[in-house]
């Protein structure tokens, strides 16, 4: 019985890395939000996947590109590991910024692959995105006090 539940895990991880959503902390602090991403629990984790492999994609460039962009702005060097506070402000930050140059609504509803396929029809390649005024929101983007 128990080899059977350690391959069930193993098939539900492999599969998960396969569609793991590249802003997973973004959406698990609830800072914004998006209509693709499908919860999973692995073991006793909750882990948040994409629901449309090409939107993902997308997703993961802008991703990519937001660290590239956002590694001078939170000083960061280029191989080291990022710590949880920098990586949501990336992610929570990032999106919000790209929302706002957009001239879209930036807060807790932001849909994070609308608002990815609105920058690329708009701007083009993620490559293209205005990372001046993304890297702002960055820079400026709290993310919430912890509870006591």
């Amino acid at each position: 019985m128990a080899e059977y539940n350690e391959d069930a895990y193993k098939l539900a991880r492999k599969a998960y890395i396969e569609h793991s959503c590249p802003f997973e902390r973004a959406l698990l602090s609830r800072c914004v939000g998006c209509d693709r991403s499908r919860k999973l629990n692995l073991a006793e984790r909750e882990a948040i996947a994409c629901g449309d492999a090409a939107v993902r994609e997308h997703c993961l460039s802008f991703y990519q590109a937001l660290h590239e962009n956002a590694q001078f702005a939170l000083k960061i060097k280029p191989d080291a590991p990022w710590p949880f506070g920098k990586e949501i402000r990336a992610q929570c930050g990032g999106v919000r910024g790209l929302a706002e140059a957009l001239g879209a609504m930036a807060d807790e509803t932001t849909d994070i692959a609308a608002t990815v396929l609105l920058g690329r029809e708009r701007f083009g390649s993620c490559s293209e995105f205005p990372y001046s005024e993304i890297m702002r929101a960055v820079v400026h983007y709290e993310p919430r006090k912890r509870r006591s």
